[in-house]
């Protein structure tokens, strides 16, 4: 699919802004969240990006850095108050995460959306807790290009405060996209690749496996694909919200999706990610470029 993204906007990212629980900052949280991740990422490999971020009263008074990182990268940001906004504790073990939830998120509705981005022609719907709702199929335009990342509609919330894996199902935001990714801790382990399909008819699928690479199933072909190794693993924070942005951002400038170079990109930017401490991971476009093979670039 060729995209033409010629108006004011290359790409328009949706999603609310969590609070990440981290102990060694003062404020005692870090501003994250895929819409924050993909945003930041996206600019920085050149695409005009415009965010619709949801934020609750302490992030939007406290995350001025984070905001400002973005802003700085050229992020025209909206933002969109919340009563509650996500919160989240991350705990990583044996190279797989879990997590703890401390708050849920209001939803970020489609009426919020500055006007003038309305017919933008391709869009990144990330929830983090459900807060992209359905009504977003119908709020972008029909023949715009969207990826979508499935995590958020993939947790549950339960009573013992931990996010709990739900199994996936028909979902008016994957019927319209055209890229979806997941990480293979969203899922259970039985599930079945092929299985997917018929959740995403028109999209090509991204299973990521951090280090291990992942796999794309595009059509009915199976496309499997290698991650670079990072020089130093500091913070895996946000690293499959980099990878996704990327994927898009290759899609919009090569016009595929999924095909072994743009996912050799997106896995080299997710490698570059992995080296610094949340935001300040994103990697610039010359960053990911030096981290692929010869000849490799899109």
């Amino acid at each position: 699919m060729s995209v033409d993204i010629a108006g004011s906007l290359d790409l328009v990212v949706v999603g609310a802004a969590s609070r990440d629980i981290a102990i060694e900052d003062p404020r005692g949280w870090r501003l994250g969240g895929a819409a924050t991740y993909c945003s930041l990422t996206a600019a920085r490999l050149g695409l005009r990006v415009g965010v619709l971020l949801g934020l609750d009263a302490e992030a939007a008074e406290g995350a001025g850095d984070e905001l400002e990182m973005l802003t700085s990268a050229g992020v025209t940001v909206s933002i969109v108050r919340l009563e509650h906004g996500p919160v989240f504790e991350n705990i990583e073990r044996d190279g797989h995460r879990r997590q703890r939830w401390l708050s849920k998120s209001d939803p970020v509705p489609p009426p919020a959306l500055p006007e003038e981005w309305r017919e933008t022609a391709a869009w990144l719907l990330v929830p983090v807790a459900g807060e992209v709702g359905e009504e977003w199929a119908a709020a972008v335009p029909a023949d715009s290009a969207v990826g979508v990342g499935w995590q958020g509609t993939l947790r549950e919330f339960a009573p013992d405060g931990w996010v709990e894996r739900v199994a996936p199902r028909q979902s008016a935001l994957l019927a319209a996209a055209g890229l979806v990714v997941a990480s293979v801790d969203d899922l259970d382990r039985g599930a079945r690749f092929k299985a997917l399909r018929p959740l995403a008819p028109r999209a090509d699928i991204v299973l990521t496996a951090g280090e291990g690479g992942g796999m794309a199933l595009c059509g009915a072909r199976l496309i499997r694909y290698r991650s670079p190794r990072p020089e130093e693993f500091v913070d895996p924070t946000g690293a499959g919200d980099v990878f996704l942005a990327a994927l898009m951002t290759a899609w919009l400038l090569t016009g595929d999706a999924a095909t072994p170079a743009t996912l050799g990109f997106a896995a080299a930017a997710g490698s570059c990610a992995v080296e610094g401490v949340g935001l300040a991971g994103v990697p610039t476009r010359g960053q990911v470029v030096a981290r692929l093979p010869a000849r490799r670039h899109i």
